[in-house]
């Protein structure tokens, strides 16, 4: 398997599953439709309020979901989303016990509902609709970056990254244009 066609998900986790998860979102090649930083500050352009606001929204249709951290940033969007278990309690750890079989592992079809990247299609495609209502030039990269954070330690490390984001921007040579 070529490193492109290497999975970006966890094999055999199921992405319903209740649990905290970080995820970034990068636009296409990282233009900066968001808005800019200055002394270590986000100022967002129209479309960066349009992220910020279809973020906070995502509780609102999807009723499993809470938002915990969250920046935008020029180019990029940082969150945590805790997945809560159903109003059922339909909890699918318990039906899987985190790993599935090794056949089912490589089954490929149409995301799960209520699964992380139904949310987060749901949330670009919101943005996207928004974007393009209003005329602005705007695109997603295709995919996102996740992580299942695992504890909470690993979870107020997190929200610290994402909370110093803004300035950290300038001391990484990424960012500069």
């Amino acid at each position: 398997m070529e490193y492109w066609q290497k999975p970006l998900r966890l094999d055999g986790w199921d992405y319903r599953n209740p649990w905290f998860y970080f995820v970034t979102i990068c636009t296409k090649n990282r233009v900066h439709y968001f808005g800019r930083i200055k002394d270590g500050k986000m100022g967002l352009s129209e479309q960066g309020c349009a992220a910020w606001y279809f973020w906070n929204q995502i509780p609102n249709h999807f009723k499993n979901v809470r938002l915990d951290a969250f920046v935008v940033m020029p180019n990029h969007i940082h969150g945590i989303i805790q997945i809560l278990p159903d109003e059922n309690g339909f909890n699918p750890v318990a039906l899987c016990n985190c790993i599935m079989p090794q056949e089912k592992i490589r089954e490929f079809g149409k995301p799960k509902a209520g699964s992380l990247s139904v949310i987060l299609n749901n949330y670009k495609g919101s943005v996207t609709r928004w974007c393009n209502r209003k005329g602005y030039e705007f695109c997603w990269q295709s995919r996102f970056h996740d992580h299942i954070i695992r504890n909470y330690r690993s979870l107020n490390r997190i929200r610290q990254y994402i909370e110093c984001n803004p300035l950290n921007w300038e001391k990484d040579s990424k960012n500069v244009l």
